[in-house]
């Protein structure tokens, strides 16, 4: 019996090492699948900001809350399954969809563009601030993008791993990753509040709290601007990279050909100086695919609203016309 009770604890020791040598697998490699993922984590974290701009103090970090909730939703409900499922049954089709979110990317960053050079506000900014629903859900489809970005590289890091191991590292980055964003981003928008708390202090501490929150509306507004070249960076890649795999690989032959001749020609600053003309013209395709989208949504979907509501007001006025006094 004895002998027995000794087997048998020596079977759960067995079983509890093995598990936790598993559980250690499985953080070293959502480590090393995340880290590859890292630029577009940075991207995320860059275009959040700009969604609660023009809120009150108080409302900031709900917001912030929502958005991230969504993010988790995102990732744990429609991102994950759908990856898994296409990366062991038509692993072909990853690509094409990654792509139509890599356009949408690239329409969202360009109309950007396009409202600052007209000065207009292409969504209604203002109205947006005021409707937190809209305004969530924008955030939350921008994020589905970026989020699918980030696990689809993290896939591919993993892909030859067993289907279990793949979605336990999946899963480990979707919520690491979300609690990064999402915690950076609160923590920027709400250093102008400690700034200000700062300040009511006395001596040096005042005078870097007073300087904190002169500096904050410039670094949100330096954050938008990343935001939106980071729209069109990573759209513009994600097409890039996208056509390659598709059989077109004219486009990224171009811009490897002359990211490798950057590469060459600047010594020891090689891999960053090629980055950045592989960012360049990425950003560029970005530009110019999301400017082509603007314009067939500007004179189609667009166009239509407003007739659709001259055509009610009309409408309005008619009835109104016709009830007897």
């Amino acid at each position: 019996m004895a002998g027995g009770l000794v087997a048998l604890l020596d079977d759960v020791a067995v079983l509890a090492r093995a598990a936790a040598a598993s559980v250690d697998d499985v953080g070293v490699a959502a480590a090393k699948a995340g880290a590859k993922a890292a630029g577009v984590v940075i991207d995320d974290a860059a275009v959040t900001p700009q969604y609660v701009r023009n809120l009150a103090a108080e409302r900031e970090v709900p917001i912030i809350k929502r958005i991230a909730l969504g993010s988790l939703r995102n990732k744990f409900l429609i991102i994950l399954p759908a990856i898994l499922l296409l990366s062991q049954f038509v692993p072909w089709l990853l690509t094409p969809i990654l792509m139509l979110g890599g356009a949408y990317l690239c329409f969202e960053g360009a109309e950007k563009v396009w409202a600052k050079i007209a000065h207009h506000d292409a969504h209604g900014e203002d109205e947006a601030a005021k409707d937190e629903k809209t305004l969530v859900s924008g955030a939350v489809r921008t994020d589905l993008i970026l989020s699918a970005e980030i696990m689809v590289i993290t896939l591919n890091e993993v892909i030859d791993e067993p289907f279990w191991s793949r979605l336990a590292i999946l899963a480990v980055v979707a919520l690491v990753m979300t609690v990064a964003v999402y915690g950076a981003v609160a923590l920027i928008v709400k250093m102008d509040d400690a700034g200000l708390r700062l300040s009511q202090l006395s001596g040096p501490v005042a005078g870097f709290g007073r300087g904190l929150v002169k500096a904050m509306p410039m670094v949100l507004t330096g954050l938008t601007v990343v935001g939106t070249a980071a729209m069109l960076w990573v759209g513009g890649h994600i097409l890039l990279v996208g056509s390659d795999e598709l059989g077109l690989h004219f486009f990224y032959g171009a811009v490897h050909h002359v990211e490798e001749a950057a590469h060459d020609a600047t010594g020891v600053l090689g891999g960053l100086i090629g980055w950045i003309v592989n960012t360049v013209f990425s950003a560029i395709l970005g530009l110019l695919v999301g400017a082509i989208i603007v314009v067939v949504v500007t004179y189609t979907i667009h166009r239509r609203k407003p007739k659709a509501a001259a055509e009610t007001h009309t409408e309005a006025e008619t009835g109104t016309a016709a009830e007897p006094h």
